[in-house]
Parts: structure tokens; sequence; C-alpha cells
């Protein structure tokens, strides 16, 4: 069982190096069409949402439940990031809702 973990963390190793070998070291050092420069800068705004929406809308702390603190807390970030484009004012707006939020429940 043991050897079988082992066996299985090295391919997921050489699996993870070879993924990012594949752009990083055999066209690193290459200039990429604009096409593909354009769409690279929207790989953040794809990402970030997909690894937080899970944990605001299904949070395992509450056990899968949405939680009004969340979701508040969620809603003050996305306003306060709208409406002054500053992304720190938007972690401490969504921070200091959440923290509020868990004060009065």
């Amino acid at each position: 069982m043991i050897e079988g973990i082992w066996l299985l963390i090295l391919l997921l190793g050489i699996g993870t190096f070879l993924i990012r070998f594949s752009f990083l070291g055999l066209i690193g050092d290459r200039t990429l069409p604009p096409l593909v420069l354009r769409l690279l800068r929207y790989t953040p705004v794809a990402v970030i949402p997909g690894m937080i929406a899970p944990l605001i809308l299904w949070p395992a702390a509450t056990g899968g439940a949405p939680d009004p603190a969340r979701l508040s807390a969620a809603l003050a970030t996305l306003v306060a990031g709208l409406l002054t484009k500053n992304l720190l004012i938007a972690i401490l707006a969504g921070v200091a809702v959440f923290y509020g939020m868990g004060l009065l429940g």
C-alpha cells in the first residue's frame, strides 16, 4: 500500500513537471503571438473565481450550507473593488464585513 502511494506521488510530480516544462522550458524563450498574450491576460480572471466560489457558496466550515457572513463579505469585496478599483481596499472591506458579521452572529 505504501509503495503505491509513493509511486502515485512520483507520477504526479513527473506529470506536473512535464506540464510546466512544456510551456516554460520549450517555448519560454520565444515570443508568443499577440493573440496568445491577450488570452493569457484573462487567466487569473478565470481561475481565481473558480477557486473562491466554492469557498463562498459551499464552505466546509458550515457543512456545505451557504453562510450569510461569507456571502455578505463576498458582496462587499465585489462592490468595494468595483467602486474603488483598488485590490487592497476590496480585500479589507470583505474582511471587515466577514468579521463584523461574525461578531453580530
